[in-house]
């Protein structure tokens, strides 16, 4: 079998100018999220199957890399179901290798707990632009905290990190899964289809309201819920204060302390951002994930012309590993995408930090390389950048490639001197 230059599908090689920009956003989110006082960890990328398999993890679980077992456990002729051979498989999200790594170290953790998590995560997906196989999720989940203090929290640390990155004019949609939940069964739809309808509400951006209506009836769900669903929806469209007029039309559906809780967020949010961006209630908002339990939010950025990241309140979530009720809340932040924005925009990173290229002409060796080394070390201990390196036959053309790695500062060391 020939041997393959390209990547596996669905994920890339980063050559050294993106990595450079990877570098630097991963360096921003870190601080500022520490600033924000949360705490960096690391989970494996390996998850047991049956926690990747839990039903939390909604159309993702159909993405899964499952992986086989190894050596002797691995029968393939006795095998008669796929439990027979796979045990474990690679993680879909970090939210539930969190939920894992909080039930078991739960005792030695603070409470609340502010978890920062960086790492990559796998889907079988179909690759486009913007989304891999293999990605980059940056996370930050609040673990311990009833109130909407951690909504708050979460959506000012990561609305300040996307305007230290230079992002403007960007918009955090949040809604809330019992608003969702009280205008389906307002509309009649039972519980047990809410799910289902809330899967084709999600396709609103794409096939209009008009296309949500003739899904839901194509479906086969009553035509008297479905033309009330999609009016209460219309009507919205043109009311000022739309959480107040949910509240009051939908009434022993929902209570008014929901009202209070996203009233609440927006508010403070509003008075106390540090970036250019506007948060507004979108009651279409749905989140793919069925582990959402309350307040649900995403990034919508206008330069990628999409959702570069989201989350949410998942309270019902640790008490499936430890039967204990803990609330939960995270907030991820679309890296692939802000990554791929800051590419197409030509984003330098800032800091005009010292560098310069040592060229040492090949003859040069010795006691003399050896001071030559030593310099370098010297200035480096210092603080600035120094790449030391053979000088080529065409040093024109050598110094014009390290001038597109940000090098403009040469220094040149000859066998003879005199040159």
């Amino acid at each position: 079998m020939a041997l393959s230059k390209k990547p596996v599908t669905g994920m890339k090689d980063i050559l050294p100018e993106e990595m450079k920009i990877r570098n630097y956003v991963q360096d921003v989110i870190k601080n500022t999220y520490r600033a924000f006082g949360f705490t960096q960890i690391e989970t494996p990328c390996v998850e047991h199957i049956s926690n990747l398999t839990s039903k939390q993890g909604g159309e993702n679980e159909k993405l899964i890399f499952k992986i086989l077992k190894r050596g002797e456990k691995l029968n393939l002729e006795t095998a008669e179901t796929e439990a027979d051979v796979v045990d474990n498989g690679l993680r879909y999200d970090l939210t539930v290798p969190l939920v894992r790594y909080y039930s078991k170290n739960a005792n030695e953790l603070p409470n609340p707990f502010k978890a920062l998590q960086m790492g990559n995560v796998f889907r079988a997906d179909r690759p486009q632009r913007g989304r891999y196989r293999q990605f980059m999720q940056c996370d930050i989940d609040i673990l311990g905290d009833a109130s909407n203090l951690a909504e708050i929290e979460l959506i000012l640390a990561t609305t300040t990190t996307l305007g230290k990155l230079g992002f403007k004019n960007f918009q955090i949609l949040i809604n809330d899964r019992r608003i969702l939940k009280a205008m389906a069964s307002y509309s009649g739809f039972e519980e047990e289809d809410h799910d289902a309808v809330f899967i084709i509400l999600d396709k609103i951006d794409k096939i209009g309201l008009d296309g949500v209506k003739e899904e839901l009836i194509q479906t086969g769900y009553a035509k008297e819920s479905v033309e009330t669903y999609t009016q209460l929806l219309a009507d919205l469209e043109n009311q000022k204060e739309p959480i107040a007029y949910l509240a009051e039309k939908l009434g022993a559906f929902v209570g008014e302390e929901v009202r209070q809780w996203l009233e609440e967020i927006i508010e403070s949010v509003r008075a106390t951002k540090s970036s250019d961006f506007e948060i507004v209630f979108t009651p279409t908002l749905v989140r793919g994930m069925s582990y959402y339990t309350g307040t649900i939010f995403e990034i919508a950025i206008p330069e990628f012309g999409g959702i570069c990241g989201g989350g949410g309140r998942y309270d019902g979530m640790v008490k499936k590993f430890t039967g204990h009720d803990v609330p939960a809340c995270g907030f991820s932040i679309g890296f692939e995408r802000i990554v791929l924005i800051l590419l197409e925009q030509g984003f330098q990173v800032p800091g005009n930090e010292d560098k310069v290229v040592y060229l040492i002409e090949k003859g040069v060796k010795g006691r003399a390389l050896c001071d030559i080394i030593a310099e370098a070390q010297q200035k480096r201990a210092d603080g600035t950048q120094v790449l030391v390196t053979r000088m080529n036959k065409n040093k024109k053309f050598q110094k014009e490639q390290l001038n597109l790695q940000g090098y403009e500062n040469f220094k040149e060391f000859y066998k003879n001197p005199l040159k």
